[in-house]
């Protein structure tokens, strides 16, 4: 497997991969998928690759039916690189951690767009138990919440324009924050009945 960042038409081709197959509850672009990993390093325990890929999917009901094997290897491979990527950043590089946010153009300018990345994040945190998160660290997780829960969209309209600036740029450091915690405080795993 290729180590390092994905280069754009590596991402370009994931976005496309995920528009290609996308269904209901499923990841809808890299942005959010790079949420979604992000939460998944950042868990308080190890989350399966089998549990993760099938969630990209939104369950097994919606996996695709990949056009050929090889296909697929390269989405799981090229997933896995990011993933690997993102892991490398939190752990060892975190000045050099930015998420994947996505970008739009409007009136001329450029605007940030961080809603998919927290909505994938938080669909990250729903695939493991955060309850034992300190109170001190939810303001953190509240900080990603805020762009990334549709019950949180009437909060953010009412904020002045420095105040959202302020809240998206929050969003990095409370990743790091919430990652540092976990990877100092794994919890034990739990049997779980399925």
């Amino acid at each position: 497997m290729n180590t390092g960042p994905l280069n754009e038409n590596e991402l370009e081709w994931l976005d496309d991969t995920l528009a290609k197959y996308a269904a209901e509850g499923a990841i809808l672009d890299v942005s959010e998928l790079d949420g979604l990993l992000t939460a998944i390093l950042s868990a308080p325990t190890d989350i399966e690759p089998a549990q993760w890929l099938l969630a990209i999917w939104g369950g097994a009901d919606n996996v695709p039916r990949w056009a050929n094997d090889r296909e697929r290897d390269r989405f799981v491979n090229l997933t896995l690189q990011h993933m690997s990527d993102i892991a490398e950043r939190l752990e060892s590089y975190p000045d050099q951690f930015e998420p994947l946010f996505g970008t739009r153009e409007a009136e001329g300018q450029e605007l940030t767009i961080v809603e998919e990345w927290c909505f994938g994040y938080l669909r990250g945190v729903a695939l493991s138990d955060w309850s034992t998160l300190p109170a001190e660290l939810q303001p953190e997780l509240d900080a990603i919440a805020l762009h990334g829960s549709e019950e949180q969209f009437s909060a953010l309209d009412n904020l002045t324009a420095d105040e959202f600036i302020a809240s998206i740029e929050r969003i990095t450091p409370a990743a790091l924050a919430l990652y540092q915690y976990w990877i100092a405080n794994p919890q034990p795993v739990e049997a779980r009945s399925q």
